[in-house]
């Protein structure tokens, strides 16, 4: 259903929108900006200081965990005021679409958004930009991608294809048999990574080397029941896709309790510090780093540098990919755990 936006008179929004989630608010001066005034508030020495609303998809899934703690650390460093709110679960778009009109209200000058859903959310991001608001997609690409101005994100086709290479290669002459544990269902991010892992490991979505599959909306509690409910059919399998490493480590505790873990290479993305730590402890064999840090960082300093001097970003700009693993394979370029605990997310 498209959502109908008015403008309604000046007054302070509530503490938190319905169906979202305010996490911080750092160094924002709450109903500063005037009605009908500037998107920016003023201190006493007469210096502007920018508002960036940041949405995430949730609050709790550690990778976004890290990327609003970067952007609130960017933001200070940049001297702008952050408001941070989120969905209640991946693929909350009601909650983002929320999240987004409130931040509106408050005349922020600019948002970085991780979209839930790539198409549900362009209503609520034509708004902001029709009203002079600077919107850049982090994480995630909307649909069209120029629905934002600009987007810093991991190239999740990249980093699946990385994740399936790895895997496909330690399991060597043997037959794959192989369970995916897939994101959210719609999710363009679950879709890029679901198809460049196939890509990478040589198989199509036909194959019958796949033995089972499951939506898990990237949370471990439902990657572990997922994981259970499949070796419940079968427990002939060698090799597991995850969508993220909370799945993943849901998947190894289902794997173990059942004395498969060493039987089946399990591979995964995110490359948070914990999750680099279980590569190291043999949970699963590898993961695929992303750089949440990176997209903060861009993120805020664009929006700085457009409400300061003008300037406009545009374009898709892929924020990196590491194979991290302590058991390098030939062919694929990898870091081992000593690196990744050293630069995880970073």
């Amino acid at each position: 259903m498209a959502h109908h936006y008015t403008v309604r008179g000046c007054r302070r929004p509530p503490p938190s929108a319905q169906g979202a989630t305010l996490l911080l608010v750092g160094a924002l001066l709450l109903g500063a900006a005037a009605c009908g005034g500037s998107h920016d508030s003023t201190d006493g020495g007469g210096t502007r200081q920018v508002t960036i609303g940041l949405v995430t998809k949730t609050e709790t899934n550690p990778f976004f965990v890290a990327l609003r703690e970067a952007a609130q650390k960017a933001a200070k460093k940049n001297g702008a005021g952050l408001i941070a709110l989120s969905g209640k679960f991946d693929g909350d778009n009601e909650g983002q679409v929320n999240a987004m009109e409130s931040l509106i209200a408050r005349h922020v000058r600019g948002i970085l958004i991780t979209p839930s859903n790539t198409t549900g959310i362009l209503g609520a991001i034509a708004e902001a930009r029709r009203q002079g608001i600077l919107v850049i997609a982090l994480d995630t690409a909307t649909a069209p991608e120029n629905a934002a101005a600009a987007t810093y994100a991991t190239d999740n086709l990249k980093a699946g294809r990385l994740q399936g290479a790895y895997v496909r290669a330690v399991l060597g002459r043997r037959a794959p048999k192989l369970f995916m544990l897939d994101g959210t269902e719609g999710s363009t991010v679950s879709q890029q990574r679901h198809d460049g892992f196939l890509s990478g490991f040589g198989i199509k979505d036909d194959s019958p080397a796949i033995r089972g599959r499951a939506i898990t909306n990237g949370d471990r509690n439902r990657g572990q029941a997922a994981m259970e409910n499949l070796l419940q059919r079968t427990s002939d399998v060698n090799s597991v896709y995850t969508i993220n490493e909370p799945v993943a480590d849901g998947a190894y505790t289902a794997l173990a309790a059942r004395g498969l873990s060493r039987q089946v290479t399990v591979g995964s993305i995110d490359g948070g510090c914990e999750g680099v730590r279980d590569v190291r402890a043999g949970k699963y064999a590898a993961t695929v780093m992303q750089f949440p840090v990176r997209m903060a960082d861009l993120g805020v300093a664009a929006v700085t540098d457009f409400a300061r001097h003008g300037r406009k970003p545009s374009g898709f700009t892929d924020t990196g990919t590491q194979l991290i693993t302590d058991k390098p394979v030939p062919g694929l370029a990898s870091r081992n755990t000593d690196w990744g605990l050293q630069h995880c997310w970073g």
